[in-house]
């Protein structure tokens, strides 16, 4: 049996040059995104992102390492006690 955990994944992107990157690695993982809502904050700078994600723990720390590699872009997770047991044979690929 597997879990899967809801986590919302914070994302601050610094480097207009990532965002391409940023959104090839989301659609890797658009499996297990529940929602995600972009906030632009010319002000500053930077572009806000907040990523909903339901799925096991090491996929959402391979999410999050990789998101937090690109250059300008930083990543925070915070994970919720909403855990899930699934079948092995149900896990998404």
């Amino acid at each position: 049996m597997a879990e899967t955990r809801v986590a919302v994944l914070g994302v601050v992107v610094s480097d207009p040059d990532s965002v391409e990157g940023l959104n090839q690695i989301l659609h890797q993982y658009s499996q297990y995104i529940i929602g995600r809502m972009g906030i632009p904050y010319s002000a500053k700078k930077i572009n806000l992102i907040s990523v909903a994600v339901d799925a096991p723990l090491d996929v959402i720390s391979a999410l999050a390492g990789k998101i937090g590699k690109l250059p300008g872009v930083s990543a925070k997770t915070a994970y919720s006690n909403v855990v899930t047991v699934i079948e092995q044979d149900q896990t998404p690929d």
